[in-house]
């Protein structure tokens, strides 16, 4: 864990590069050192139908939702949306300083009693490790 996903409007298309936005988020998320990295999976979605504060066309939206495994301390959880934020906030510099842009960062812990997962790349990375020495 955590799922890092990002919605955004299908206005940003050609003013923000969103694959790179992802990339950035991802190793935010790696830097924080919260997760292993072989838990750590980041996506966005494409939103067609949106309407942003007065529906001026222009207007776009970012959200950010990080959902992660129960058990971490709060100030970790407030560093982890802090640092998703100051991400963003970087990377979109220019786009605030051209339309109205809203972004959002919200860090949900999941119930671990319904959590279900599977997962061999945390052994695949230890083996590729072990490879390269």
């Amino acid at each position: 864990m955590p799922h890092v996903i990002t919605e955004f409007s299908a206005n940003l298309d050609n003013v923000v590069d969103i694959s790179a936005l992802v990339k950035d988020l991802h190793e935010t998320a790696i830097a924080s050192g919260l997760f292993e990295v072989g838990g750590i999976r980041s996506r966005a979605k494409r939103r067609e139908i949106f309407r942003v504060a007065d529906g001026d066309p222009q207007n776009g939206f970012i959200f950010v939702m990080a959902r992660i495994a129960p058990g971490r301390p709060a100030e970790k959880r407030k560093a982890l949306g802090e640092a998703l934020l100051a991400t963003l906030s970087k990377r979109l510099e220019p786009v605030f300083a051209s339309r109205g842009l809203t972004v959002s960062v919200e860090i949900e812990e999941l119930n671990g009693e319904y959590t279900f997962r599977r997962n061999n790349i945390h052994d695949r990375l230890k083996a590729n490790k072990g490879a390269a020495a």
